[in-house]
């Protein structure tokens, strides 16, 4: 007798159905496991032979062949400890329930309990795609499963509760979600505790505005770690679709919390500088992604830029443009979105000081070129706004006066982001960052005085025709917060005033 039950894999982000077959016949005692396991899903065997025997149930003594299918695609992980039990009572008779719509995701403990797995969201949603009617985790997933709409997510703690539900004895309730469960704001630092530094928090609004990358020069202790802490304070919400795209990410990581349903806090990612490039764009056998993608959304802040490898700074240039890493290997191609806001923060020189208005720089004019040199052309043209974050003056840190506060910069941030989402309605765009050079122009409609400006601009800086887009994108997020339809003058100046500070650090490069 062939008995068989429902699963699903999972390469990346993609979600694959898989059928668990199983065959008993006669023979000598073994039980093989066939459909391309890794290592991990091999072991099923034992957790399934103890969680079964220390349930209640019988072993068969016979020859035991379980078939993942398709065969042809590689299965990884604990995942299929539940579905193997499943099919495994079903053969043997000992499950008489109809489950032909259920759908089987869990690992289990010798005892029979069940443990939270990753990437359980992708496959939901999958499961869903495919018409299943009902959909067995791990008590720990279920929140996050709930999400998917006419699918029935039942949270399961243990194999006898599982059985008991599918024998009809005991009914275990069906797992909601939360859907308007607002952000948890509370532990984001606040702007209003930023004393001084208007210019910075001027560039850090307009950067929040237009999705624009941004880079802090500074000697150490300027603040630019806790401007950049306290941005996603200032960043407007999450919506639907952004949260479940992000939350997708972070299941297939492993990195969501126990009973979260969904992300609704824009992410904060902050590697140290010995992360590797796998960390940062992704990697392994079957790639998971890495700081990049688990950023996705939100912000990745990068400190003291030039203490990276130079690998992992280059990695990041092509993912930075294109919204989305590409991982190969030989099982492979995996991709995963990664629509970022990068932020960067460096001091001028090795010792800090270059530029100080009261402490000498004590290095020497090899050394700083040297320092300057690790960050490469191409990567700062990707950075939109450079802006130098002086020392704070002594009265200003000593004030009582709070500086403007978060809300207030947000209710700026979502208005211009509003004019945004107008502008690009039925698009994929969803900034002024992401403007496309076809439709540019268009967008970045210029008054003759600001064309005039940002043709000097262009000429007398050496610009590249990369940082004049984002010249461009950048005047056209600044005329958003101005409300106006035309980049004028001010506008414009103010742009190319962001662009500025890399010819007084990289004069060497021209």
């Amino acid at each position: 007798m062939v008995a068989k039950s429902y699963s699903m894999g999972l390469f990346g982000m993609d979600a694959f159905q898989v059928e668990v077959e199983t065959d008993i016949s006669q023979g000598l005692p073994a039980f093989e496991l066939v459909g391309l396991p890794d290592t991990a899903v091999k072991e099923s065997r034992d957790r399934v032979r103890s969680a079964l025997k220390n349930c209640g149930f019988t072993f068969p003594v016979s020859r035991i062949t379980m078939n993942l299918a398709p065969a042809d695609k590689r299965k990884e992980g604990p995942i299929y400890d539940l579905p193997l039990l499943i099919s495994l009572l079903k053969a043997t008779g000992q499950l008489h329930a109809d489950i032909d719509n259920a759908v089987f995701i869990g690992e289990l403990s010798l005892s029979g309990e069940l443990r939270p797995v990753r990437g359980v969201l992708p496959m939901a949603i999958k499961a869903g795609q495919h018409h299943f009617q009902y959909l067995f985790v791990p008590y720990e997933n279920a929140a996050e499963a709930a999400v998917v709409r006419d699918l029935t997510v039942i949270p399961v703690k243990t194999v006898m509760d599982l059985i008991r539900h599918l024998h009809k004895e005991t009914e275990i309730p069906a797992a909601t979600a939360d859907f308007q469960a607002d952000a948890d704001n509370s532990l984001i630092p606040d702007f209003a505790d930023v004393k001084g530094q208007k210019a910075a928090k001027r560039a850090l609004e307009i950067a929040a505005s237009g999705g624009h990358n941004i880079l802090m020069i500074g000697s150490p202790g300027s603040g630019k770690s806790m401007l950049a802490k306290r941005l996603p304070s200032i960043l407007p919400g999450m919506t639907f679709e952004e949260s479940i795209e992000t939350t997708k990410i972070h299941s297939v990581a492993g990195n969501l919390k126990n009973g979260a349903s969904l992300i609704r806090t824009r992410p904060f990612r902050s590697p140290h500088h010995t992360v590797s490039t796998a960390g940062l764009s992704g990697g392994g056998t079957v790639p998971r992604p890495g700081e990049i993608s688990l950023a996705h959304g939100g912000v990745l802040f990068l400190d003291e830029l030039p203490e990276f490898s130079r690998g992992a700074m280059e990695v990041m240039r092509q993912p930075v443009e294109d919204g989305v890493v590409t991982i190969s290997r030989v099982n492979g191609t995996v991709t995963y979105p990664c629509s970022i806001m990068l932020v960067a923060a460096m001091n001028p020189c090795p010792c800090g000081y270059f530029g100080h208005p009261s402490r000498p720089c004590t290095c020497s004019s090899k050394s700083v070129d040297k320092y300057l040199a690790r960050i490469s052309g191409p990567l700062l043209d990707r950075l939109d706004l450079h802006i130098e974050v002086p020392p704070v003056e002594f009265d200003e840190l000593t004030g009582k006066e709070n500086g403007e506060d978060s809300a207030a910069i947000k209710r700026r941030v979502e208005m211009a982001r509003k004019i945004q989402r107008g502008r690009f309605e039925g698009t994929p765009i969803q900034s002024n960052s992401g403007i496309p050079a076809s439709i540019l122009r268009d967008v970045c409609r210029t008054t003759p005085a600001a064309e005039q400006l940002l043709r000097k601009a262009f000429e007398r800086l050496g610009l590249s025709a990369r940082a004049y887009d984002r010249v461009l994108k950048v005047s056209r997020t600044i005329a958003d917060l101005d409300e106006s339809d035309f980049i004028d003058i001010r506008h414009a100046a103010e742009a190319v005033q962001y662009r500025s500070l890399d010819r007084k650090y990289w004069m060497h490069e021209l």
